[in-house]
């Protein structure tokens, strides 16, 4: 099952602020940092690793 990138982030970040309650500016950086390392030079890396 392939799920969009963005849908996962949305849905990743909806449930930490929900169970965790953490500033909205660290779910913010957060979500976009690891966007943002998706579509990096370390995304093979990343991907090797996960699997």
């Amino acid at each position: 099952m392939d799920v969009p990138l963005w849908l996962a982030l949305t849905i990743v970040g909806a449930l930490g602020v929900k169970l965790i309650r953490p500033p909205w500016w660290l779910v913010a950086v957060l979500l976009l940092g690891g966007y943002l390392l998706a579509d990096s030079l370390l995304a093979p890396v990343i991907d090797t690793a996960v699997r």
